[in-house]
């Protein structure tokens, strides 16, 4: 059984549609972040970054249970626990895990930095609006040009790669994104939410509550490090 740290945002996603894929049991734990749960001496135990997801895999290695946080190391473990997901021919892996590390490092930081500049920053920061826009109208152009020449974002097979990017690049109206001329990636963000277990995952995600719509001013500034919170040294 893994134990699954979770409540809904992309990096979270991702495992759910790991999980649901590989037909792994697993029970979901919600952390409520918005309530300040991921900062719990409990659960700093299981991910001393205080950042969801996270897993606990009482099968782990030898029998023997393992923790794992960070999504895209989840990911990994996940697909080499069950040889899924992942190329085995060595090509093929790395051509995958270098599309898998794009997201990690831009497509995920990009995105998340807009979203944060553009619904919860104080007016006055149409810089950092314009620069992360920018970012992710470049890599929605990357992944166009990517996929008008491969059946996947990892290369002609579904991998975790594909799993990694989805749940980002399915939110462009959420983005603000005219998809007219980018057919390729509207194409495979359908053909990846066609399949069965990615709606099991949306299901169990739709399913779940968190705080967030009556979360506190207070709450707000524990969760995005500002306020009283901030770091000033």
């Amino acid at each position: 059984m893994i134990d699954f740290y979770a409540l809904t945002s992309p990096n979270v996603v991702k495992i759910f549609l790991m999980l649901e894929e590989c037909e792994l049991p697993y029970k979901m734990i919600p952390v409520d972040v918005w309530k300040g749960d991921q900062f719990s001496p409990e659960f700093t135990k299981i991910n001393p970054n205080q950042k969801i997801p996270a897993i606990v895999d009482h099968e782990g290695p030898g029998g023997q249970p393992i923790t794992i946080f960070e999504s895209g190391a989840i990911l990994q473990y996940l697909g080499e626990k069950t040889g899924k997901f992942i190329p085995k021919d060595a090509r093929q892996r790395y051509e995958m895990l270098q599309w898998l590390m794009v997201q990690m490092t831009s497509v995920g930081p990009m995105f998340g930095q807009f979203v944060h500049l553009s619904r919860f920053a104080p007016k006055g920061s149409d810089y950092g609006v314009s620069r992360y826009r920018s970012e992710v109208l470049r890599l929605f152009d990357l992944y166009e040009k990517r996929l008008s020449s491969s059946a996947f974002i990892g290369g002609n097979e579904y991998t975790i790669a594909d799993m990694a990017t989805w749940p980002w690049l399915r939110n462009y109206e959420t983005f603000g994104i005219n998809l007219a001329s980018r057919a390729h990636v509207v194409a495979w963000v359908q053909k990846i939410a066609a399949r069965e277990a990615v709606k099991r995952a949306l299901a169990k995600i739709g399913a779940i509550t968190s705080t967030r719509e009556t979360a506190s001013d207070d709450d707000k500034d524990r969760f995005f490090g500002r306020g009283r919170y901030a770091r000033a040294s």
